[in-house]
């Protein structure tokens, strides 16, 4: 009698090795054709229930003594007829040409059971090591990476070169230093002392020349002559610039305002005024000045960078002891910057 090999299938559970269907309509017709497998109607003819056999109902179904259907999970006869259908399929794998290498239904059972692999065909241990093993693999990209340039405890040292950039009747060349100290990364104070020489006439620009000598006009000129600010400086702004695709270049932006003095000096020759005493009077000044600007730090190392910054200049002055004019100089300044100590590690 040919014990049916469906019948024992758990629910859940296929008897097809991944890659290949037992119920591949070909071959399910060719193993009827040749007799190894008979239909489910002849199974049924020819099955003579036994004394010992476990009874069936109509549609199949095992039943236990008292005619109660049994749980798929309790059927005895799938321990009992164990061997028999190992047999059979291994005479099944030697004509369909299988390895016998490959792991069974009952291993893959296992290892579902297990958690080693998935519930869907193919899913295998190695494909979970493999994602693992690219996951390693992947490489993470910072968009912003580490800074390489700190100013945290560091002193600035920056002496420059300026020029007033609004002044119609002088030319105003300035030269200085600042002393800064970086308070944090973002945060400094800082001390500045300028100087500009006096010139006389050379200080003239072509309009004051005209006014003066051809027009008899006295323009309203005073002169910067020295200048000292405490301004505090905020770096909100910090980049890096890539040079031919190798040098890279650090950068930052800065803000500053403070407050400082002023001293200036009357232009009496253009004012027409050497002998005026209220002009002398009044000839030489000092100011209140507020200082407002910002500019671009360029850092090329650890210890030098570049400065490049416009500064407003704002204070009162009299005008022959008797006329308060409020004076705006905007000076443009570039500067180099000399860091000191060295960074830290």
């Amino acid at each position: 009698m040919h014990r049916p090999i469906f019948s024992w299938r758990q629910p859940g559970l296929s008897w097809h090795q991944p890659g290949f269907s037992w119920l591949r309509p070909g071959l399910f017709a060719g193993l009827l054709a040749t007799g190894l497998l008979t239909s489910p109607t002849a199974w049924a003819d020819d099955a003579t229930p036994s004394d010992d056999s476990t009874p069936l109902s109509e549609d199949s179904t095992p039943l236990s003594k008292d005619s109660t259907p049994l749980s798929d999970t309790s059927l005895p006869a799938v321990a009992q007829g164990e061997d028999e259908e190992e047999d059979e399929d291994d005479f099944l794998d030697d004509i369909l040409g299988e390895d016998d290498e490959e792991e069974s239904v009952g291993d893959e059972v296992d290892a579902v059971r297990s958690g080693e692999i998935g519930d869907t065909v193919g899913a295998r241990q190695e494909d979970v090591i493999l994602l693992e093993d690219d996951k390693r693999k992947k490489r993470v990209i910072k968009t912003i990476q580490k800074k390489s340039f700190l100013k945290l405890g560091r002193w600035e040292a920056s002496p420059h070169l300026a020029f007033v950039a609004n002044d119609p009747f002088l030319k105003r060349r300035i030269f200085g230093v600042g002393l800064g100290y970086n308070i944090t990364e973002i945060f400094a104070v800082e001390l500045n002392i300028d100087y500009s020489p006096d010139f006389n006439e050379n200080d003239w620009k072509p309009l004051t020349t005209q006014l003066v000598n051809e027009n008899h006009v006295s323009p309203d000129i005073s002169k910067l002559t020295l200048f000292s600010n405490l301004t505090f400086q905020f770096s909100p702004i910090y980049g890096k610039v890539a040079l031919n695709g190798k040098r890279i270049i650090n950068f930052d932006i800065f803000g500053a305002f403070g407050m400082g003095a002023t001293l200036t000096q009357d232009d009496l020759e253009a004012l027409q005024a050497t002998t005026d005493e209220r002009a002398i009077a009044t000839e030489v000044q000092t100011h209140p000045t507020t200082n407002l600007g910002g500019g671009l730090r360029v850092i090329f190392s650890e210890n030098l960078a570049m400065r490049v910054e416009g500064r407003s200049l704002v204070y009162i002055e009299t005008v022959n002891a008797t006329t308060l004019e409020m004076k705006n100089n905007f000076i443009l300044q570039a500067s180099a910057s000399f860091f000191f100590p060295n960074m830290r590690g």
